[in-house]
């Protein structure tokens, strides 16, 4: 497996280009709300007046052509101004909207071509073995999960197990494994061994728990197998079922606890994003042989009993021989070791009981060995590059290392990690929350993680030219424009109100510097007088020097340039995917440093409107460097 379109020094140069087109537009991302009154912000960088720059903005994310676009273009002739990405090279202000919205398209991931698409990455991943590990049966996570994180862990998870198969490992290490949701899927689906860690003890206990309750329903659910085998079964071999005119005494529907899943996937449903949605494994709906009724059974327990024991709730007293949960209901009988049927011990013979003996010993040693015996082992450790797996996990062997939108700097230690691991063959980071980054030249902050290592920049090349983006920015990079553009906007009401809080506090209190935190004062107030008050109040300061009438004042002095702020803010939205680019692309260009990795990519794995966050960084060693 080669990558045939991104090789370093292509890599080195998409980071020139991004690097080219930031450092113009860099400092409209850095520019912080709190301050845009105060520091005119709106003069300052624009020369265009708001509903121009809103128009256009809306023009570009909804793929409508700009109306406008001809006669801005025979003005810039006319007047002879000389731009750079949009921005006048004399003045640095914007006056050319859609020189800019083009200019940023062209820099974002999808403009510059860096990507594979999903299931490129998995056909380029198939293995040629004639005889591949077994998978489990088909798992439905929507029974489980929301939709984000259902969609998320089944397009990640096929990723995982296709490098898995492609490295010829069965273990696999997810850091920053939260509540346990792709581990357990891991697990279940394709087989494998995961090690889920977590700093969380929180998160580690409610995983257990989860585990605990999950397996209790396994030896419920294969109680279910063994009946469903048995009613097909004797229609394989032949038998007559007997068969009934009455409907009401034949059930020809589906189960009682199909029917609770149908009912439970509908109740969750939200608006379809089919169109906008990568393509995915199709995964299929029970046979009709699997829709065979099952014997009576006691009534299946629902998934949020699990979710609510594993948080901390007191625990139901559920029988063993209850059915298993929502979850397991979507199992075929294949996903569970199947069960031999009983033989009384007096039957055996002695050759049969000595081996079954070795059988249940060698057991019981490897479940003392794994602590919990199934192939899921939820662990509480703060993760960093220098990290020792061995000192955590006493089983370690050859394995995948993924993370599922790892915070800050769990995502650039978590491929630091594995360059520097030996018996780490592959890797899967999708990261998030890039404001959490420490930023090793970024001469306004001295937040030096603890580790000393910064998450940004990684590559040598980015680190030879002491690059950096600034904290506002990188908070900037979080945006999600698609979002955006099916018209989940940005809360403009509070923003706005921050604002003009801090022009009071400039007025009144003097000294006062943004730096200090009002915190979420908005949601609690009922209106912009009360929020002042309980902004002043929460800071400290004397809120007699303000009457209701003067602080009504400034929101009505302010309100008709709240089309600034939506404006400038909109615009920030449109410059996210360059900033994300840029530190999804020094992470890519750190591994293709590393001489032992053979492969490395970025992908695009989810739908960015159900998950904005949407990239990973896959790389995969040379075979035998281990």
């Amino acid at each position: 497996m080669a990558s045939h379109f991104n090789s370093l020094e292509a890599i080195r140069n998409k980071i020139d280009e991004v690097k080219q087109f930031l450092s113009v537009s860099l400092s409209i991302a850095n520019a912080h709300t709190v301050d845009f009154y105060t520091r005119d912000v709106w003069d300052q960088f624009m020369f265009v007046p708001p509903a121009e720059l809103l128009a256009a903005i809306s023009s570009a994310v909804h793929k409508r052509p700009s109306v406008d676009c001809d006669i801005k273009a025979e003005l810039a002739d006319k007047t002879k101004t000389k731009t750079t990405f949009g921005f006048c090279n004399e003045t640095k202000r914007l006056v050319n909207v859609d020189e800019l919205l083009k200019a940023a398209k062209a820099h974002s991931l999808p403009g510059l071509g860096v990507c594979m698409s999903r299931n490129e990455l998995l056909e380029s991943l198939k293995v040629t073995d004639p005889s591949p590990p077994e998978e489990g049966a088909v798992i439905e996570p929507a029974e489980f999960m929301n939709s984000k994180k259902s969609h998320e862990v089944r397009a990640m998870s096929e990723l995982v197990a296709s490098l898995a198969r492609h490295c010829r490992v069965k273990q696999v290490i997810d850091v920053g494994s939260g509540k346990g949701y792709l581990c357990s899927f891991l697990s279940l689906q394709y087989g494998l061994r995961v090690y889920g860690i977590d700093s969380s003890s929180t998160n580690t206990h409610g995983a257990q728990e989860r585990n605990r309750k999950l397996k209790k329903y396994t030896r419920a659910y294969q109680k279910h197998s063994q009946a469903g085998r048995k009613v097909r079964g004797g229609a394989c071999a032949g038998e007559e079922t007997p068969v009934d005119d009455n409907p009401e005494k034949v059930d020809t529907s589906k189960p009682s606890w199909v029917e609770k899943a149908d009912w439970r996937r509908e109740a969750v449903s939200q608006p379809s994003t089919a169109e906008s949605c990568p393509p995915e494994r199709e995964v299929t709906s029970q046979s009709d042989e699997e829709k065979i009724p099952f014997p009576s059974l006691p009534s299946v327990p629902k998934w949020s009993e699990v979710n609510s024991v594993a948080d901390g709730a007191t625990d139901p007293e559920t029988p063993e021989s209850e059915a298993g949960d929502l979850f397991l209901s979507t199992l075929s009988v294949d996903a569970i070791d199947p069960v031999c049927p009983r033989t009384p011990p007096s039957e055996l013979s002695v050759e049969e009981r000595e081996r079954r003996k070795r059988e249940n010993l060698q057991r019981k040693a490897q479940n003392r060995t794994n602590g919990n015996g199934g192939l899921y082992s939820p662990l509480t450790s703060y993760i960093t590059a220098e990290t020792e797996l061995r000192e955590i996990i006493s089983e370690l062997e050859d394995a995948v290392m993924v993370g599922l939108h790892t915070c800050g700097d769990l995502a650039p230690s978590t491929l630091r990690m594995f360059a520097a691991k030996p018996e780490l063959l592959s890797v899967c980071s999708v990261g998030c929350c890039y404001h959490f980054l420490s930023e090793e030249y970024d001469p306004s902050t001295q937040d030096c993680p603890v580790s000393g290592v910064c998450g940004f920049p990684m590559s040598r090349y980015l680190r030879d030219q002491s690059w950096f983006c600034g904290r506002n920015a990188r908070m900037s990079a979080c945006l999600a424009l698609e979002r955006v553009a099916v018209g989940q906007g940005i809360q403009m009401e509070s923003l706005f109100y921050r604002a003009v809080l801090h022009v009071i506090l400039r007025d009144h209190y003097s000294s006062f510097k943004s730096e200090r935190r009002v915190g979420n004062v908005y949601s609690k107030a009922s209106s912009f007088v009360d929020y002042v008050r309980k902004a002043v109040r929460k800071l400290g300061l004397d809120e007699s020097k303000l009457s209701d009438s003067a602080i009504q004042e400034y929101q009505d002095m302010y309100t008709p340039r709240m089309c600034e702020m939506q404006a400038f803010n909109m615009l920030k939205v449109t410059l996210a995917p360059c900033i994300e680019g840029l530190i999804l692309l020094d992470r890519l260009c750190y591994l293709k440093e590393q001489e032992d990795v053979s492969f490395s990519t970025l992908v695009q794995l989810f739908d960015p409107v159900l998950s904005p966050r949407c990239y990973g960084v896959v790389g995969v060693k040379t075979p035998g460097t281990a």
